[in-house]
């Protein structure tokens, strides 16, 4: 099966092994928000995926 390269380029793989990724649609109408939340909107977190899904888009 072949990897779903668009949804691939949106997750990064640690290390460890843990699935990181950025939440969704947080790159437009920023500027009102405080710098804090400009960069906590930056931060990538813990992206839940069971094994399935991870051999199916990502290849494993």
């Amino acid at each position: 099966m072949k990897t779903n390269k668009s949804f691939s380029k949106r997750l990064k793989v640690s290390k460890n092994g843990k699935i990181k990724a950025r939440a969704p649609g947080q790159n437009h109408f920023n500027a009102k928000e405080s710098r804090g939340k400009q960069l906590e909107k930056k931060r990538q977190g813990n992206f839940p995926m069971s094994t399935g899904e991870k051999r199916r888009y990502l290849n494993f």
